[in-house]
């Protein structure tokens, strides 16, 4: 073993832990970004090598701001606080209600924004809703920890709502629109499926019944608090109206998406201008400059999304993937079925293991030198895909959503365990994954019958 492996593999190991711990709240990009240049440095990592990851980044980190742009725009109108008051106000005194408004809440901001904004969005305002109902922190975990799972693996079904699955995308050569048709169906009923089993296990601890409390929200206030119904004033309907002709807005930029991309048109170039139109549309309507958006943004993404490649990369030079395909192409050929539920499991043991970001971005580069044909190749990607976005939760250090919600559990004064955690996501996770897995097959063989290109 040469010194550039030995420090190529220091790099990677050092950089995850640090991930993990996060010293004094340190934002991930810094670990990656040191381990990154501790690569190059290394000679692990040529000019040529970084241009292809730029190439292979720029798009997807391009997209996923523009997406969170979109978001802060709409938290400038109140809009999110506004869906809590209509979240309270719909459960209608009802607990178990309230599970599924949950659950549909935190699947909807992912499919409109991303998996980590959606816990960034749902979280803070599932636990203001729940402290004005004033309950029980036993009675709080179903809410908080189906919407966190539910939130973090709705980002299977389309490609647009997780970094990491758009710059798989990129790898595999496979538009977007072709991934959400082979995926949105397998992966919305494995949502489902994971939803149901997450009812039956929290039943118990789930309130029949919510106090007798209606929330309205005037847009001067933030955030909704509890008080008795008060007529809306012609500028709260007129601020409403304005939301939804926004949130319209933004369904359609997500539909272009999508459009773009099934005709050859790079998403990013989509996004971008769907954000810059909103900013406009702020700034005319509430007179707030876009210069917040610089201070607001998070531009890690990008840093976190380019230096992670480059150690994946460096891990690849060195022979990983390399090795991956030695040991596994055999199990993966001949057989659609089994190369599905091999990699998937493979997947999320990896992901459990090091994280879901550089698990995907190894078993994608893996996939792709393994002279698979294209069905096999999109299938197993895919397959990948549900374990890395969805059995990846079976442990919290599985994904940066679900370290971020844990932080913010314990900010916020919220017991939650580990071992509370995984108590929940030994039951559901596994057999989630699988059946996700199977109705991925059952849809291609069904529906595609071996003709996806």
């Amino acid at each position: 073993m040469n010194a550039i492996t030995i420090i190529t593999i220091l790099a990677f190991i050092s950089t995850m832990f640090f991930i993990f711990w996060r010293p004094k709240g340190i934002n991930e990009a810094i670990p990656s970004t040191i381990g990154a240049v501790v690569v190059i440095l290394s000679g692990n990592i040529t000019m040529i090598n970084i241009l292809d990851i730029s190439s292979k980044v720029s798009g997807a980190a391009i997209t996923i701001i523009s997406t969170l742009v979109m978001a802060i725009v709409l938290e400038s109108f109140g809009f999110f606080y506004w869906v809590t008051a209509a979240l309270a106000n719909y459960s209608r005194g009802s607990g178990i209600r309230l599970f599924w408004l949950t659950n549909l809440l935190c699947f909807l901001m992912t499919i409109f924004f991303n998996n980590d904004g959606s816990i960034l969005i749902t979280t803070p305002i599932l636990i203001l809703l729940l402290k004005n109902f004033h309950l029980k922190n036993h009675q709080k975990i179903p809410y908080l920890m189906s919407g966190a799972l539910i939130a973090t693996a709705s980002s299977a079904p389309i490609g647009v709502s997780n970094i990491v699955n758009l710059i798989a995308l990129k790898i595999i050569g496979m538009d977007l629109y072709l991934q959400t048709t082979m995926m949105f169906i397998p992966a919305t009923m494995g949502l489902l499926f994971l939803s149901g089993m997450l009812f039956v296990i929290f039943y118990k601890d789930i309130p029949k019944k919510l106090p007798n409390i209606t929330f309205s929200f005037d847009f001067k206030d933030k955030p909704p608090h509890p008080l008795q119904i008060e007529p809306l004033t012609t500028e709260n309907k007129k601020r409403t109206n304005v939301m939804k002709w926004i949130l319209i807005f933004v369904f359609v930029i997500r539909i272009s998406l999508f459009i773009a991309s099934y005709i050859g048109i790079p998403i990013e170039i989509v996004a971008v201008t769907g954000s810059l139109i909103l900013l406009a549309w702020r700034w005319y309507y509430l007179k707030i400059s876009p210069k917040d958006m610089f201070s607001k943004t998070p531009w890690h993404i990008f840093m976190f999304a380019f230096t992670m490649y480059i150690l994946i990369y460096g891990l690849n030079n060195i022979g990983l993937t390399d090795t991956l395909v030695k040991y596994f192409e055999p199990m993966i050929n001949g057989s659609l079925f089994k190369a599905s539920l091999f990699m998937g499991g493979l997947l999320t043991l990896l992901s459990n293991m090091f994280n879901n970001h550089p698990a995907l971005m190894i078993g994608t580069l893996a996939l792709t030198n393994m002279g698979l044909d294209p069905i096999t190749v999109k299938t197993v990607y895919l397959a990948n895909i549900i374990g890395s976005d969805i059995g990846s939760l079976l442990l919290p250090i599985g994904t940066l959503a679900t370290l971020i919600w844990m932080h913010i559990l314990k900010r916020e004064k919220i017991k939650l365990s580990w071992f509370t955690y995984f108590k929940a996501t030994v039951i559901v996770i596994p057999p989630t994954v699988i059946f996700t897995l199977l109705a991925l097959y059952a849809w291609i063989e069904i529906f595609f019958n071996g003709q996806a290109k």
